[in-house]
């Protein structure tokens, strides 16, 4: 067992323990979907790459991937975005 997955663990056995969530515990983000229209990413580091047909976001040990057409970015927030469009997939990339 690595070190990282370590402290994860006992992370989510405190968040566990104390009835915190874990996406805060262990700083993960937040992914909620609306059809294939909406999507909201909350606990994110940063736009790495925005186009209307791709957008990368980055979320801490990973970045969110997500293609589509005519994809907008309709609010950056320090802790939130929300991206409109027609979502045609959302990858998790390491």
């Amino acid at each position: 067992m690595s070190w990282q997955d370590f402290k994860r663990r006992v992370k989510r056995q405190m968040s566990d323990m104390l009835e915190i969530p874990s996406d805060i515990i262990l700083d993960l983000p937040k992914v909620v979907m609306f059809g294939d229209i909406q999507l909201f990413i909350e606990n994110h580091r940063g736009i790495i790459e925005y186009s209307r047909e791709s957008v990368r976001v980055n979320v801490g040990d990973y970045e969110v991937a997500v293609t589509g057409e005519d994809l907008l970015l309709r609010n950056i927030l320090p802790d939130e975005i929300c991206l409109e469009g027609r979502i045609k997939s959302v990858q998790f990339v390491r």
